[in-house]
């Protein structure tokens, strides 16, 4: 398995996987945690972290 050493796709990766595991299963994750890690992952992203 290769894990990705950028940052910002790998927060990317994970913020998709939490959407993903809401929209099907009907978990309840605050609005402000995947909103901070939707902004964390596009800044680094940005910035090439």
């Amino acid at each position: 398995m290769n894990i990705t050493k950028n940052l910002g796709m790998l927060l990317l990766a994970i913020y998709l996987i939490l959407i993903g595991i809401t929209t099907l299963f009907h978990v309840a994750i605050p609005a402000i945690v995947m909103g901070i890690l939707a902004l964390v992952a596009g800044i680094l992203i940005l910035v090439g972290k």
